[in-house]
């Protein structure tokens, strides 16, 4: 399974980005894809979570400004009102099944800076 992560780039505060995610494979064969993310200095952190079938969950610092979805072949992560402290580069992830190997994209670099 290949995943590819794009659509980071500059953007200002209160601005908007969307993110894509494109799998190798369709969707729906995988229970569980996430956006991570990784700030400098930090640990990564679990930003949202999609579950086929299930409502998606979203860490407390982006609930209400940011909204997962998947298409056919393709996983996005909306961004709006973004803030400086959104700045990370975020990566997808997806498993085929709950206790299945887990698949890495490479990293997107949002920047939010005016």
């Amino acid at each position: 399974v290949q995943l590819q992560a794009s659509g980071g780039g500059l953007v200002q505060p209160g601005g908007s980005l969307r993110l894509s995610c494109e799998a190798s494979k369709r969707l729906e064969l995988f229970v569980v894809m996430e956006w991570h993310r990784q700030a400098p200095g930090k640990m990564r952190e679990l930003v949202a979570t999609s579950i086929r079938g299930g409502f998606p969950k979203y860490a407390d610092s982006v609930k209400g400004r940011f909204t997962i979805s998947r298409g056919s072949t393709t996983m996005f992560l909306q961004m709006d009102k973004l803030k400086p402290e959104d700045t990370a580069v975020y990566y997808c992830n997806a498993r085929e099944t709950y206790y299945g190997d887990l698949y890495w994209g490479q990293g997107t670099l949002v920047t939010v800076s005016s």
